[in-house]
């Protein structure tokens, strides 16, 4: 008989399915063999509920190979019609710089990164990062800068929270100018209903109208005219309200700060500094406000510190903030910013320096000037006698050059009654100011773009006012100045890059958050042009592409989740959250029901959980969990009793916070539908259901899912995310929709949570090819290997630490809470030290004193194999043997390796050691860290000294180099 092969093993079908998933065949049964079961199928059925795993497969389809896959989206992304966008309106074309598109965007270096919370690994992206924040300072005129937001209508959002925070004024109305961007009007007033806030939108001078707390004003305005509104502001503020100012970034180089003009808060969005569009996202949002409003910033700030030995050092500061420590108490709910976005962003700005950036905004409005002067002298009546880069024409035959425009591959802003918008560029060249006049004016004008521009270069312009023309220096840091050439800026970013460890490097365990492969060939699709340059504005039926591949994501979300319908608006977890319970809230309300604003939330939930509950006014009800770590049922049943009448939800995450499968899952569903809420399901933990068990069929019904976790979107260093949720049929209807481009399926009129339609969409194609590579076999493997890897890891580890929380059969589901509280009572070491002694193994920490203080959370994903686990495990294990020493007396609490962890070069190296052990114990503590080093660049930083003495732009720049 022939061992020849089949032709359907020949084709290699599910080979993308054997690359994702680490651990081999032979190390799978190893790992088995270690947990005493002899299948997979037997451990997933000691570990799951059975009364919740799924009858039926999924209907995905059979895994497609990596070829297939990107000739499909390719033969897709060619429907999309690529035009050249004059659209605007917070959106515009941009030049990437190749030396940044290869070396960041499309480095695993730069987008597997972890957000900073660890600074020591992670002092390249927290220069970059300060580098934005420099930039922001410099530009907005402002003292304190955010290290990005979400988008510039969700960064208006948080700016109108803030006036509400730190306003003298008792006033409940916010006031937002008629020429500030639709989209974020809509964003701003979905925000204010959520908090019981009231909206004015009217004329910019009747802000001083009204009793207000705070106003938003758009500079310049979405019709592109200048204003100058340092009288505005100072009416503003005479009524003791927050005047905020949404501003782009570009026409700042050539506009005078909106912080000279006494402005409280600026932001805006980055995007046109050499981030491509992407129908919408994702971008970076700047936001900068004034020192004394440094408590109420919503987002992260990068701050300058010291470390052990003195050293400046970059850390996040003010980390008390961050929602998941504040909970309820949370200013605002951003658990994803955009910081592989803002690190373009800020690349850009470095590339370009300030000489750079000025003549590209001198040559975009150059250009403005020059098709103004052409169309005035033609007879074209022009909206406003000044702008920056946007021209508005009043026309009553709007329609005519809109569909001319169209038909020669152009579009323009027309979504105005008798008048459209022309917003010129960066990429605009001489022949597209030609191209415009032959639109608009039809062939044979006889207009000269050089003739018209020497005009203008002779006589000078007056379209930028001269009280508001820029006359201060900016961007005066070496960082600025120094990397203009290719090989500079290459070595700069590959010299950041080396003090980063990322998943390119070693496995990053952290519970919860899910780091595991992004595939190469996942991210490949982000940068063609065809998704990458459409203006998240442009008709639909020029992105036939995207609908084509977000529909069929759609498609499939659904049949994951068991839901019946999914929104792919919320470019972040917090958002779908978010998103999520306003659905609930709008239901409730549609049934006349509008009073219950109750949420239960068990103890062990997300802090996310509770910051988006307060997002949405909801009142908090913690619901306490057992001795096991799980809901404790009588307290669920007494509480959901107590609030019955008022109930509206309860957030619970599944598999629970504390790694388990509870079994009373279902029973709580079924509870709070008995008091008459709803059951909003954290997809956090999505990925140890996908293919096993479902939200839907469990008895849920919203869900956020984090695509950037589950569905092998990159974490980028702390951003991109996408969060949509997946919602059941009653709750459809109340979704996200959007002022500008209608979403399908969802209520005229709802509000939008994002400033684009479909959010991020640029990096939905990531976790489309992740899903259409893997097909519903890869899916269900990747569940069921995550819960084989955790339970191996866990297994191992219970031998040196106690784990905290375990399931049935003593099982834990992806991840296990390693629990070092008893270690620290015997011995004062702590999970800190843990935490930095691990870097020295070229690890970088499993998730801390989440969701219980004293512990690690650690989560092996299953795309990490045996060997990388099996590392991971002998660190562990060494670094008990270090604390055992420790104990032993052999070592004082005041001289080990890891109270003086992390070891640098510079540490190791020194002329003076006094170390109770040596020096290469320090640096190779087991022999398989020799082979691969990763060095720390900073010694342990001191968190309270950079609190107490706040720096967030950059500092000299030898004070923090190598």
């Amino acid at each position: 008989m022939s061992n020849a092969k089949s032709l359907e093993q020949l084709e290699q079908k599910q080979d993308f399915i054997r690359r994702h998933i680490g651990p081999s065949p032979a190390q799978v049964s190893d790992m088995l063999s270690a947990l005493g079961v002899s299948s997979v199928e037997e451990l997933i059925g000691q570990t799951v509920p059975a009364s919740i795993r799924l009858e039926q497969g999924l209907s995905i389809g059979e895994s497609r190979t990596e070829v297939e896959t990107l000739s499909y989206l390719k033969s897709v992304a060619s429907k999309n019609k690529v035009f050249k966008s004059y659209i605007g309106q917070g959106y515009h074309p941009t030049h990437v710089p190749h030396v940044i598109l290869r070396n960041v965007l499309e480095n695993p270096g730069w987008y597997t990164a972890y957000t900073p919370y660890q600074p020591e690994i992670a002092q390249g992206r927290l220069e970059s990062l300060l580098n934005f924040q420099t930039m922001t300072l410099d530009l907005t005129g402002l003292d304190l800068a955010s290290a990005s937001l979400l988008d510039e209508s969700t960064a208006a959002a948080e700016a109108m929270g803030l006036a509400k925070r730190v306003a003298k004024s008792k006033s409940n109305t916010f006031f937002i100018a008629e020429d500030v961007h639709t989209q974020t009007i809509d964003v701003v007033a979905t925000r204010a209903e959520q908090f019981g806030f009231d909206v004015i939108v009217g004329k910019a001078a009747e802000a001083l109208d009204h009793d207000i707390f705070g106003a938003l004003f758009q500079y310049p305005s979405t019709t592109g005219e200048i204003t100058d509104v340092t009288d505005l502001i100072a009416g503003v503020q005479s009524k003791k309200a927050i005047a905020c100012v949404a501003a782009d970034i570009m026409s700042l180089l050539l506009l005078k700060a909106p912080g000279k003009l006494g402005a409280d808060v600026v932001l805006g969005s980055a995007q046109r500094f050499g981030v491509p569009m992407g129908y919408g996202g994702p971008h970076a949002a700047f936001f900068a406000t004034r020192d004394k409003y440094k408590r109420s910033l919503p987002g992260r700030i990068i701050g300058v510190s010291k470390d052990r030995l003195g050293n400046d050092a970059l850390r996040m500061a003010m980390q008390t903030r961050e929602q998941h420590i504040r909970r309820e108490k949370a200013n605002s709910n951003i658990c994803t910013a955009q910081v592989l976005l803002a690190n373009m962003a800020a690349f850009y700005a470095v590339y370009h320096g300030p000489q750079g950036l000025k003549t590209i905004a001198e040559r975009i409005h150059r250009f403005a000037d020059i098709l103004a002067a052409g169309l005035k002298a033609k007879g074209v009546n022009l909206k406003h006698d000044t702008w920056f880069d946007t021209l508005t024409v009043v026309a009553d035959n709007k329609d005519e050059i809109v569909a001319r425009a169209v038909a020669n591959g152009v579009n323009f802003a027309s979504n105005r009654a008798g008048e459209y918008s022309i917003s010129v560029s960066e990429t605009t060249t001489r022949a597209d100011v030609v191209e415009l006049f032959d639109i608009i004016l039809g062939e044979g004008h006889g207009l000269s773009v050089d003739a018209l521009a020497n005009e203008i270069e002779v006589n000078g312009s007056n379209s930028i006012p001269a009280s508001l023309v820029r006359d201060d220096e900016i961007l005066t840091h070496p960082n600025f100045n120094s990397y203009h050439s290719e090989t500079e800026m290459l070595r700069y970013i590959k010299r950041l890059e080396n003090k980063d460890l990322a998943l390119n490097h070693s496995m990053i365990s952290l519970g919860s958050c899910t780091m595991k492969l992004n595939a190469t060939a996942e991210m490949i699709p982000i940068t063609w042009p065809e998704f990458a340059n459409l203006h998240p504005f442009c008709p639909l039926d020029q992105a036939a592409g995207y609908q084509i591949m977000m529909t069929e994501l759609h498609d499939w979300l659904v049949n994951i989740t068991g839901y019946d319908a999914v929104s792919l608006q919320p470019n972040s977890g917090a958002q779908g959250e978010y998103a999520g319970l306003i659905a609930i809230r709008k239901y409730h309300e549609s049934r006349g029901e509008g009073h219950r604003n109750v949420c239960l939330i068990p103890s062990s939930a997300h802090g996310t959980n509770p910051a988006s509950a307060q997002m949405a006014s909801m009142k908090i009800v913690v619901v306490d969990c057992d001795k096991n770590g799980n809901v404790d049922m009588a307290d669920l049943k007494a509480k959901a009793e107590e609030v019955s009448e008022n109930l509206s939800c309860i957030m619970i995450t599944y598999p629970s916070t504390h790694g388990v499968y509870e079994e009373t899952i279902r029973e709580i569903c079924d509870i709070v539908h008995q008091h008459g809420g709803q059951v909003y399901m954290d997809g956090a933990n999505m990925n140890a259901q996908v293919g096993v068990t479902s939200p839907g069929s469990i008895g849920s019904d919203v869900s956020h899912l984090n695509l950037h976790k589950t569905f092998c979107i990159p974490h980028g260093g702390g951003g991109p995310g996408v969060g949509p949720i997946g919602v059941k049929s009653h709750l459809a209807p109340f979704m996200p929709n959007h002022s500008v481009i209608n979403v399908a399926g969802t209520n005229i009129g709802n509000g939008a949570v994002s400033a684009a339609p479909y959010g991020s969409a640029a990096i939905l194609p990531i976790s489309w090819a992740y899903i259409a590579m893997m097909g519903s076999e890869g899916l269900k493997q990747a569940t069921e290997m995550a819960i084989v890897n955790a339970n191996y890891l866990s297994e191992k580890l219970s031998e040196h630490y106690p784990i905290l929380y375990r399931g049935r059969n003593n099982r834990v589901a992806h991840e296990c809470i390693v629990d070092l509280r008893p270690i620290k009572e015997q011995t004062g070491v702590t999970e800190m030290d843990v935490a930095k002694r691990l870097q020295d193994y070229g690890f970088h920490s499993p998730t801390m004193s989440f969701p219980v203080a004293g512990t690690l959370m650690i989560e092996p994903t299953e795309s990490e194999s045996k060997v990388e686990i099996d590392r991971f495990i002998e660190a562990m294990v060494s670094i008990k043997s270090e604390i055992d020493r420790i104990a032993s007396g052999e070592w004082s609490i005041e001289n080990n390796p890891l109270v003086f962890a992390p070891h640098t070069q510079a540490d190791v190296l020194g002329n003076e050691w006094d170390r109770a052990y040596d020096r290469f114990y320090a640096a190779f503590p087991v022999p398989s860290v020799a082979k691969d080093k990763f060095w720390p660049t900073v010694t342990r930083i001191d968190d309270v000294y950079g609190d107490r003495n706040l720096v967030c732009s950059c500092p000299a720049v030898e004070t923090y180099r190598d």
